[in-house]
């Protein structure tokens, strides 16, 4: 069986499992609540690998906009009007527009410098969600509002009463950002993002903006990930400045890193990882994080291309 084959049935496998997942969660002692969080996380994980994997910067503060697309969200259903699509592009806006902002005065900065200057920025939306509890719900959260039925005129999607309904629709909005994230990869874009990640220097004198292509990906990248969290939010109606610490950033660039940093696919298993792990072990026990913690340690040390990059050296 050549690569090529190989790489097409396994793409088949993946979506064929993506597309069961609520029947046959409940057989391995899961839910469509856990199925939709393995997606939407799994989303949150492609967008920090879309910067960190393919354009060779790292984030540590992807959580605010991720943050912020929950907050946009539940704000306008809250406040302004009871309309899903509405609010899953108001957060998306929220984040895309911050990221854009937040993107322009930090791109000249490098490796830990610019990881370090994400984690203040993201702090910094994380204080102002924290202290301005009359609109934000403060520490316990942005509460009193639920995603709403989508009216198409001619039916009604009722992701509002139904756990699987709204799976399918996260899958479907899922599906069109793999598609948009590997089309802008496998573009003249995206191409010269691989150039930049394995030799920003020798980029630089063959005459590419370097500073302007990494803008564009942190802001593209951003976009997905106020996506996932306009989502998330959507899916527990419910927001709260957890969303923004950088902790949640480290849980995706975890993810990223368990499943192959430098794989399309990788995040996306090791986001399925991470939340079923994270599920079942802390059902068991408080100190889940440690046990996660472990497994990620001997992931560094003994599989640095993660779970996918295991896969392929079995199968090659």
């Amino acid at each position: 069986m050549t690569i090529l084959n190989r790489k097409t049935l396994a793409v088949i496998l993946l979506w064929t499992a993506l597309l069961s997942m609520p029947y046959w969660m409940g057989l391995v002692g899961g839910y469509t609540g856990l199925a939709t969080r393995v997606l939407v996380l799994g989303l949150a994980a492609m967008s920090v690998n879309f910067l960190l994997g393919f354009t060779g910067v790292l984030s540590f503060g992807h959580a605010a906009y991720f943050g912020l697309g929950a907050y946009g969200a539940g704000m306008l259903l809250k406040y302004l009007a009871p309309s899903t699509p509405l609010a899953i592009v108001v957060g998306v806006l929220a984040g895309t527009i911050a990221a854009a902002v937040v993107g322009a005065l930090i791109v000249k900065l490098r490796g830990i410098y610019f990881a370090m200057v994400t984690i203040a920025f993201g702090q910094m939306f994380y204080f102002i969600a924290f202290r301005w509890s009359s609109v934000t719900g403060g520490d316990d959260g942005l509460t009193g509002w639920s995603r709403k039925p989508i009216d198409l005129g001619f039916t009604r999607i009722d992701i509002a009463g139904s756990g699987e309904t709204y799976y399918y629709m996260a899958l479907l909005i899922f599906a069109v950002s793999a598609l948009a994230m590997a089309l802008i990869l496998r573009s003249p874009f995206g191409r010269t993002l691989l150039a930049i990640r394995e030799n920003e220097r020798r980029a630089r004198f063959l005459g590419i903006p370097v500073e302007r292509h990494i803008w564009i990906a942190f802001v593209i990248s951003c976009f997905f990930a106020s996506l996932a969290g306009s989502l998330y939010a959507l899916l527990n109606n419910f927001a709260d400045p957890h969303t923004l610490h950088w902790t949640q950033s480290g849980d995706f660039v975890i993810m990223a890193v368990v499943g192959g940093m430098r794989s399309f696919w990788g995040p996306l298993v090791g986001a399925a990882i991470f939340v079923v792990l994270q599920d079942y072990v802390s059902s068991y026990t408080q100190n889940w994080m440690f046990l996660i913690g472990v497994f990620f340690v001997l992931i560094v040390l003994f599989f640095p291309r993660g779970v996918l990059g295991i896969i392929r050296r079995k199968l090659s």
